[in-house]
């Protein structure tokens, strides 16, 4: 028996389990020629906002110009500080500097790799120290589980932050009972291919419950526009979710629940089987990750090995993410909230997401627990 061929997120799988309703989709929007902000763009903003209970929901090019949309709808600029996490996706802190602005990294929590709200108040002295003005709070919803809003809310209230969730990765998620998506004064998310709800090729979403702010992100997505695309009354960009993408994640949005509940009996399979090896991941009480990523986390003079061993059993593997925000080259220069991220340092070295993805079959699923566990052992052994 040779190496089996494993995806680590399986979009033909999707594709097959969607069928002819994706065909007939896409060519219907061909057919109409209604390429761009055709019907299908309001009817797909509209079925989302409903499915997270946001009030508005504005479809943008991709997630990246989702978050700068925002900050520019809340005039973020030179002199002003934005808070978020290090140990994270570059586009996060990428937008605050884009806009002239300051991020100020702060640390996560060791549990669930999300911004610790307990080291909030560090990165708002740190940010203040630097005479800079606090201005918002970008979360990240990371691998899929929400961030610990509760606490985090009440942090922003009490200090005049603008709460910005960053929920490309965990858009469905629930928190206590509410949805990502609707969690902030915005929320933003992306379609890449990839994340748990994606279309087929780039798109973004902007979510909020102010009329005033919705109007004002559909103007600057759409060149600045006031009542009609040559009436440009502020300089804005083009950054519209295309027409095709919308009729993709139209026909996606109808079994992303379905699928977020294979990925929970997958997510459950691995943790059961892996626990005794391995620290698994960490759900929150209350809350429902939309697994974006299976991440592990094994010592970090082993991690290299370890995944060497499951390549050879034809098992991918990645690090999401090898190296925090403040250490890359492009951000170490931005402060960093009280004496140091430890965790995020630590975090990084040790991570390593396992495949996953809704039509991952049981077979599978135990092939790739016997290799991990196979590996751990192994690894342990020669330690």
């Amino acid at each position: 028996m040779g190496t089996p061929t494993i995806e680590f997120i399986d979009l033909k799988a999707q594709r097959q389990h969607i069928g002819q309703a994706m065909d007939d989709a896409i060519l219907r929007v061909v057919h109409e020629g209604n390429y761009i902000l055709g019907p299908q763009v309001r009817q797909f903003e509209s079925e989302l906002a409903a499915y997270c209970g946001a009030k508005h929901a504005i479809g943008v090019a991709n997630g990246t110009d989702a978050l700068v949309l925002v900050l520019e709808a809340i005039g973020v600029g030179p002199g002003d500080a934005v808070i978020c996490p290090s140990f994270t996706f570059a586009a996060t802190a990428e937008v605050v500097a884009w806009m002239g602005a300051t991020p100020v990294f702060a640390e996560i929590d060791d549990a669930t790799f999300n911004i610790d709200p307990k080291g909030l108040a560090a990165a708002l002295t740190t940010a203040k120290k630097n005479n800079l003005t606090p201005r918002a709070l970008i979360t990240v919803d990371l691998f899929g589980q929400s961030a610990d809003y509760d606490p985090i809310e009440a942090f922003c209230a009490e200090n005049g932050l603008v709460l910005i969730a960053d929920s490309a990765q965990g858009f469905g998620a629930r928190y206590k009972g509410r949805v990502v998506g609707s969690i902030g004064q915005f929320a933003t998310t992306s379609f890449f291919p990839a994340k748990p709800l994606g279309c087929y090729g780039d798109g973004g979403a902007i979510f909020t419950d102010s009329d005033e702010h919705a109007a004002l992100l559909r103007s600057l997505h759409f060149h600045g526009k006031g009542s009609y695309k040559y009436d440009n009354v502020r300089v804005g960009v083009n950054s519209r979710l295309d027409t095709l993408q919308a009729a993709v994640l139209i026909e996606k949005l109808k079994v992303f629940a379905e699928e977020i509940e294979k990925r929970q009996i997958v997510a459950g399979r691995y943790t059961e089987a892996l626990k005794d090896v391995t620290v698994t991941p960490h759900v929150m009480p209350d809350c429902i990750s939309t697994w974006a990523q299976y991440t592990i986390r094994v010592d970090a003079h082993r991690r290299d090995a370890f995944q060497a061993a499951l390549k050879a059993k034809g098992v991918p593997t990645t690090v999401y993410y090898p190296k925090p925000l403040h250490q890359q080259t492009a951000y170490k220069h931005f402060p960093v909230a009280g004496n140091g991220l430890p965790i995020s340092e630590r975090v990084a070295q040790e991570v390593v997401a396992l495949p996953m993805h809704p039509y991952l079959d049981v077979a599978t699923q135990d092939y790739i627990i016997e290799a991990v566990r196979e590996a751990l052992n192994r690894e342990a052994s020669a330690a």
